[in-house]
């Protein structure tokens, strides 16, 4: 069984769109964990009425995804943020390519729901980055996130004390002790509100900044970056 597990916070808006996806996967052995961090809107109640199991996520994501792990009851998690969207065969070409490919740990490609050249642009240059990294310098993005959970429990999870790339953090790890690899056959569909609220060009620097800080000093414990500001 596969547990996706997806932390929130007044995602009322988009989590019905994932969790509509989910619903149509022909791949159909899963649970969904919401981890919710306090939200004041109606996620909570649109997790239960989808059937999900909410847990306590209150903090930083990786706390939601950690919380989420520990209630999770399947052999392989999948970490997906709130406001990804896939399409009906996602599930079920990842778990194939993963079993043939013998993986413990996966990320995807991503392309931008919005139709902006320069989204794409930039989703085409960090698609590229990824690939050509992940052999020896892993990199994965939150919004997707495969992993066994004997792997993850091997790990303790996420490192719930970095402020920013902890899912680029989580991958190096994985890769230490199992085989990460950028998946083949499937992209996520990512949504672009962040760089629509503070522009493609702003974003894409302070992403650019934060590499060139985990390359040469290591892990973001803060966000000097400003980052991580709440997702629009």
């Amino acid at each position: 069984m596969i547990s996706i597990i997806i932390p929130t916070y007044d995602e009322e808006k988009y989590l019905p769109r994932l969790l509509q996806c989910i619903k149509r996967q022909t791949y159909k052995d899963y649970e969904i964990i919401v981890a919710d961090g306090d939200s004041k809107d109606k996620t909570k109640e649109i997790a239960k009425r989808y059937g999900c199991k909410v847990v306590k996520g209150i903090g930083t994501p990786s706390v939601g995804r950690n919380n989420g792990a520990e209630a999770a009851k399947g052999e392989f998690f999948v970490f997906f943020d709130a406001d990804a969207l896939v399409d009906k065969n996602f599930l079920q070409k990842s778990m194939q390519e993963i079993k043939k490919r013998g993986l413990d740990a996966a990320s995807v490609r991503i392309t931008p729901q919005s139709n902006k050249i320069i989204d794409r642009i930039f989703l085409g240059f960090f698609n590229g980055w990824i690939t050509i990294t992940q052999y020896f310098y892993p990199h994965a993005i939150g919004a997707c996130i495969f992993c066994r959970k004997k792997l993850h429990d091997k790990i303790r999870g996420f490192d719930e004390k970095i402020a920013v790339a902890e899912d680029m953090d989580y991958a190096r790890r994985c890769s230490r002790y199992g085989k990460f690899r950028i998946l083949r056959n499937v992209k996520l569909q990512f949504c672009m509100r962040k760089y629509a609220y503070y522009g493609s060009v702003n974003v894409a620097v302070k992403i650019l900044l934060g590499e060139i800080y985990r390359i040469f000093v290591g892990e973001l414990k803060k966000d000097l970056f400003s980052y991580n500001s709440r997702r629009r």
